[in-house]
């Protein structure tokens, strides 16, 4: 008999979401790996065996061990685009946006991502920690164990930086593991309105340069990714800015991400997935040509039905028409304080299957396993298997689809992080 750290017994379902290596595409999101009655054992903060209770019992004791009690265990969702790090919030801007002004209307207007850059390069970083680590707070207790997190409030080198430490204290203080990417083409800067080029060379000629030096003497370097992401978009960055942004980030040793196909089609998918992005997000407006292109690519399309539904639209990103054609899909909340101030996986999962027609199934192995690859972390995180990190939560219900059936509330009773109880 072995000894281990934690067992989890007497899952109703114990939902692996295991792939066997690589993001989950077409049928494969149909499953998710259900074992009935099943049992987990964790030791040094890993997984080492999978298995009914009458299989895991037998062969692994620890001195804790957690009666599920007929309930769900799963992975640890992975949210794979956040943008948490900010100060203040957008409060007036909700007021008008149910009034009926659009997001590129408010953004013209000084507001949304700019109001938020005023306020973040005022704060200090503990202030803007103190705000960001009660976001964390509060994924965790909706079951996030991983997350993704953003710059892109700063919009010059200092506040971006300053972000980035943000970024690094709170994976350091945190349960919630994180993954950091570069966003400082996320809005055009106020003082750079009228010749937003100057702008595009600073970041191409020091800021990029600045953030991989950040990067590769934190304690993220030889563990986690460390990405470059661009907004192209009608208002934010035009194609040809974003080529020259993807290529000096590539070309320093960034992993790529972009912002593309929100509100308007201007070529971007094609252009990321041209050069190996990890993912591209939103896709609101992607082509059938660029669903095709993603299909054929190891490129993950994040769908974010959470920003649709707070601006009260109608059209969402085809996320059906994704994976029918083959493409490997993952969803996140987008957290943020303007577009999407959601901090739950759950919820996306609700909006996803009714307004973009997923199935339970689709939308679990959609917000874990894919979403994972999504920012690298495939390898290790996403799914319950043998090996990977012992992040487990356990559900208030005792069937999967419960999970993306109720909303409004929260379904989950505990979070296991790394083998230890942190909700």
């Amino acid at each position: 008999m072995q000894d281990c750290q934690l067992i989890v017994i007497h899952a109703a379902e114990l939902v692996t979401c295991d792939s066997g290596g690589g993001p989950k595409r077409g049928a494969e999101m149909l499953s998710v790996g259900s074992i009935r009655d099943g049992a987990v054992a964790v030791a040094d903060g890993r997984i080492v065996g999978i298995g009914k209770t009458s299989e895991i019992l037998p062969a692994f004791e620890a001195d804790t061990v957690i009666n599920a009690q007929g309930r769900v265990v799963a992975p640890g969702f992975v949210d794979p685009h956040t943008h948490i790090v900010y100060a203040g919030d957008r409060l007036d801007e909700f007021e008008m946006k149910i009034r009926g002004a659009d997001y590129l209307e408010i953004l013209t207007g000084g507001g949304g991502i700019i109001s938020t850059v005023r306020k973040t390069r005022s704060a200090s970083a503990d202030e803007l920690f103190e705000q960001s680590v009660s976001r964390l707070d509060k994924m965790l207790a909706c079951g996030t164990t991983v997350c993704e997190i953003k710059t892109g409030y700063g919009l010059d080198a200092e506040s971006e930086l300053k972000m980035l430490d943000v970024i690094a204290e709170l994976d350091k203080s945190h349960p919630i593991d994180i993954v950091p990417t570069f966003l400082a083409a996320h809005a055009v800067p106020p003082e750079h309105k009228g010749d937003p080029d100057v702008y595009v060379d600073e970041i191409c000629a020091a800021m990029l340069a600045s953030a991989w030096e950040w990067y590769t003497s934190s304690h993220f370097y030889g563990r986690v990714p460390f990405y470059c992401d661009v907004f192209c978009e009608s208002g934010a960055y035009t194609l040809d800015q974003s080529r020259r942004i993807i290529e000096t980030a590539r070309g320093l040793g960034f992993g790529i991400k972009a912002h593309v196909d929100q509100f308007n089609n201007l070529g971007g998918s094609r252009l990321a997935i041209g050069y190996g992005a990890a993912s591209i997000d939103h896709l609101d407006a992607i082509s059938g040509g660029e669903i095709a292109d993603l299909a054929d690519s190891d490129t993950i399309g994040i769908v974010i039905p959470t920003e649709n539904f707070n601006g009260g639209k109608s059209h969402y990103a085809d996320a059906r028409k994704m994976i029918d054609a083959g493409c490997a899909v993952a969803l996140s909340t987008d957290y943020n304080p303007g577009s999407a101030p959601c901090p739950s996986q759950p919820m996306a999962m609700a909006i996803a299957c009714r307004y973009q027609k997923l199935l339970p199934a689709e939308v679990l192995n959609a917000a874990t396993i894919n979403a994972a690859y999504a920012i690298g972390l495939g390898q290790t995180h996403g799914s319950i298997a043998v090996g990977k990190s012992a992040d487990l939560v356990i559900f208030d219900c005792g069937d999967h689809r419960q999970i993306s059936y109720e909303f409004g509330g929260s379904p989950v009773k505990n979070v296991i992080k790394s083998g230890i109880i942190c909700y």
